[in-house]
Order: C-alpha cells, then structure tokens, then sequence
C-alpha cells in the first residue's frame, strides 16, 4: 500500500494512505462542505493550485464519468479524503477515482481525520501545504515547503488559448474566459444564446470586433487583483453592453465599478450555502467555491447596489449598477455540482440584451 504525507504551514503533520499519482504537490488547502459532486469540483479551473479537502467522509463511491467534467483537465493539485472509495458502484461509472487521478498526475491522501483539518482552518484560514505520495521524509517535506510560494497566476494557465465559438439562434454573448466551467456555457447555449469564448486576456477593442450583445465574466481562481488588465476591460466593457459577472467575475465587475476585494480566512466552497435576495426577501440555497468577497462598506461612493448577501456570514453575493444594464453574483447559478435555485439569473441576463436591443431599434426607427 502506498503511503501519503501531508504537510501544513502550521506544521501540522498526517500520514495515511496514498492514492492517485504517485508524485510531490503543493498549494493552497482549503476544505469543501458538498456531499456529492466531487468529479465536478476536481474538473472546476477555480481550484487551480488548491489542495481540496473533502468533508463528507466518503468520496468516489459512484466513480468517475466522461459526462460530469466542468473543463478539459483538472487543475487542483491535491485531494484530501476520510476515506476513498475502492469500488464504486453506479450505472455512469467509467473508472474509479484513483485512476481518473493517476491519469492526470493529482496525489491524494485517505485516512485522516478530515474533521479535525477542517476545523484547524475554519480556526486559523487557508494556508500552504506540501501533499506526497513518492515517499519524501518530513525533512526533505519541510525543506521544499520553504522553496514553494502560492501561484499568482492561475487565470493564465486556466484560461483558453484561442477565440471558440458555440453558434446559436439567439443573442451573441462574449464569455470572458477566466477559468469558467462547462456549465455556464451549457447554460447559455440551452436558451439559444451565440456564444463566443475569449481568453482571458482579450482587449476591450478585440471584444467590440465580435459585435456582442452581451459580456459574461466567468468563474475562476485566484485573487482578483492579480488580473489588473481584466479589471481594466471590464471598465470599459460595461457602458457599452449588458453584463452579467459570476464569481470571479462577479468580484472583477465590483472591481471595475471601484469597489474593494478581501481575502477571506477560509472561503466558501460548498453546495449548500443560503443566500438573501434582497430584492425579494427570499432565501436560495447555492453552490460556491471563492476565497474572496467583495467588501460592503466599499460599495458607498460607487455606482454598485447590494442586492444579495449571504446569511452564514454577511457577506456581499450579489450587485448590480445603478443605472448600466450589469449585474454579478459570488455564487454559481450554473449549479455543477449543486442546486438549481438560480438557473433564472441567466433568463434575466437574456432579457436584459433583448431590452438593450429593442431600444436601439427604436432609436433607429426614431
């Protein structure tokens, strides 16, 4: 059986059982609460440079399926397990997670006590880890630990390479790829929309060539402040189109309009997170994976309205501009893995681009 170490900032130390690649990692640990959807969390870009703790005490129990990925690859580096599932069972099982991992190179370690890591950065934050299955010594483990800082541009490596589109009927919609998953765009094309995809790093001007109805700014990881020149087209995107930001592109958008971003102590990352609209007053419950939010009080002198908050912290959720067709949310309507409360925020971002169209026709026939 291989064996696995784990080594934290803190210099917390686990030892268990390895699975997955047989190989050294390292990254962020951070710790997700759902109970279900772990192939969608390990194919999530936004995980990029993350090792991820699972909560729930048993993970790969129905396998890994060639229908449930949410990008090309997987980007997380780690996975951290009370106990991994030797043989799954379900009728879409293709493999089990152990080879799915060993396919891509990502080490996991089962057997400990994932209760107590969770708690340790509930308590103290996210902070470094080093993960090994190749059998490395705690001396040589500490010694590269000092060598390894956390990645500063992960939207980069996540992000596509090239312009790609997915034709449709309805309006032309520019997504901003800054690590977004398959279910924004499947979200888009189901309802018709011409989607274009752009890398990350698309000028405005670039953007304008593609005559969009509509600019989307996806998910993705990292601190937001580390895409300067995102943040920079965006400015200059939102006088002129319907927007709709979620995520990190949700926190780009209030960026962008001047408000403020922080670092969280541990996140959300979940499936099960209660939100307030409170435009309406009602609850959703939603699926969320961020390390940062967006500060309140820096909303005051800016254009932005708080129209959702998150009731487990207080937390800024969602915004929308004071007089400009735009609008974000920290949480995933997409909802892969997670529930289906706020699919409606895309019917909305449609209904925002047919607006914007019929009063140019009318200031045409005007």
């Amino acid at each position: 059986m291989m064996r696995a170490k784990l080594l934290l900032a803190d210099g917390t130390r686990l030892e268990g059982e390895g699975f997955g690649a047989e190989t050294d990692t390292w990254g962020e640990v951070v710790f997700n609460t759902g109970m279900t959807g772990y192939q969608e969390i390990l194919t999530d870009p936004s995980y990029c440079g993350q090792i991820v703790i699972m909560t729930y005490p048993l993970i790969g129990n129905y396998g890994m399926n060639r229908h449930d990925i949410e990008a090309q690859r997987p980007f997380v580096h780690g996975l951290v397990v009370r106990e991994q599932a030797k043989g799954p069972s379900n009728w879409r099982n293709e493999q089990t997670l152990d080879r799915w991992l060993k396919e891509y190179g990502i080490p996991g370690i089962a057997g400990v006590d994932t209760r107590m890591l969770t708690r340790k950065i509930r308590a103290r934050g996210t902070m470094k880890g080093i993960l090994t299955t190749g059998g490395a010594s705690w001396e040589t483990l500490a010694e590269r630990f000092q060598s390894h800082t956390l990645m500063r541009d992960q939207v980069a490596r996540v992000s596509t390479r090239s312009i790609h589109a997915s034709p449709g009927y309805g309006p032309r919609v520019v997504l901003m790829d800054f690590g977004a998953k398959y279910g924004i765009q499947r979200e888009l094309t189901r309802r018709g929309c011409d989607v274009v995809v752009v890398p990350w790093d698309t000028s405005a001007g670039e953007i304008d060539q593609l005559a969009p109805d509509g600019i989307m700014l996806s998910n993705g990881p990292g601190n937001p402040k580390d895409v300067p020149e995102a943040i920079e087209t965006v400015r200059r995107l939102v006088e002129k189109v319907p927007l709709f930001g979620i995520c990190l592109g949700h926190q780009l958008f209030a960026l962008a309009c001047g408000a403020d971003t922080e670092k969280m102590t541990f996140g959300h990352r979940g499936s099960n997170h209660p939100v307030k609209d409170l435009e309406t007053g009602h609850t959703v419950i939603t699926s969320q994976n961020h390390g940062y939010s967006v500060r309140k009080d820096s909303l005051k002198g800016t254009e932005l309205i708080l129209t959702h908050t998150a009731l487990n912290d207080g937390t800024c959720e969602g915004l929308k501009h004071r007089r400009l067709p735009a609008f974000s949310v920290q949480y995933h309507p997409e909802a892969a893995p997670g529930p289906l409360d706020t699919g409606d925020l895309f019917d909305r971002f449609i209904g925002l681009m047919e607006e914007r169209k019929q009063e140019q026709e009318g200031t045409v026939h005007a």
